[in-house]
């Protein structure tokens, strides 16, 4: 699994024009899921969020977790994230992972991140066309591939 991690002021989703979910200060997380992913691979990037410390403290070094600022997050799933742009121009999404896999693994790391934050996690609509608004603070944007975890 690969994640996209900005920390934000603030984010939306929207879908044909309805505001699907939306966040305050927090986390922006892009999640994509490729073949081979596993329960554990979630799991651990779930604690990595969860834990990663990329919000200032009292002097101004970024030392807290969105769980130390009491944060939000926003999950969307996000099957570009899985692209080989070895060849070619056009990217190959060969490696993406199939709804039975995808959809099932996105909805864990949502819902097992709810259960570490102790707070619901905003959420997109896997496979939707969604448009998606956010103010990077900072920038900060962090990218976490489990496959790299070793």
């Amino acid at each position: 699994m690969r994640l996209v991690i900005q920390r934000v002021a603030k984010a939306s989703v929207t879908i044909d024009s309805e505001l699907v979910s939306e966040i305050g200060k927090g986390l922006m997380v892009l999640v994509g899921v490729e073949e081979g992913d596993t329960p554990q691979d979630c799991l651990w990037l779930v604690n990595k969020t969860a834990a990663m410390r990329i919000f200032d403290d009292n002097e101004g070094v970024m030392n807290l977790s969105v769980k130390d600022i009491d944060g939000q997050v926003l999950a969307v799933s996000q099957f570009t994230l899985t692209a080989s742009t070895k060849k070619g121009n056009r990217p190959s999404y060969i490696r993406a992972a199939g709804h039975e896999t995808a959809v099932p693994l996105y909805e864990m790391y949502c819902n097992e991140l709810e259960k570490v934050l102790g707070k619901k996690v905003g959420r997109g609509r896997f496979g939707a066309d969604m448009k998606v608004a956010l103010v990077n603070d900072g920038p900060v944007t962090i990218i976490i591939d489990s496959r790299l975890k070793e």
